[in-house]
């Protein structure tokens, strides 16, 4: 039985259902989806990331910090 799901599965809920039992009975083929990400550029970019806030936050001047952190939170009260 296949381990991943189709490109796109119908928004029909009885036409996914469908499609869903001819994949489990193997009538119909299941397509890979292709992520198009290097696994090996995804573990150095995380690695960048971890460390990039720490050493950028330790550049800054205190109100420099202060109003990064005004901007980030007025940021996300505008998403609430």
């Amino acid at each position: 039985m296949p381990t991943h799901r189709p490109k796109q599965l119908p928004r029909d809920p009885n036409q996914r259902a469908v499609t869903i039992a001819r994949i489990a009975t193997g009538e119909e083929e299941c397509e890979e989806r292709d992520e198009g990400k290097d696994p090996a550029a995804v573990v150095r970019g995380r690695k960048g990331g971890e460390k990039g806030g720490a050493s950028r936050a330790a550049k800054m001047t205190p109100e420099e910090r202060s109003e990064a952190a005004k901007r980030a939170a007025a940021a996300r009260w505008k998403r609430a």
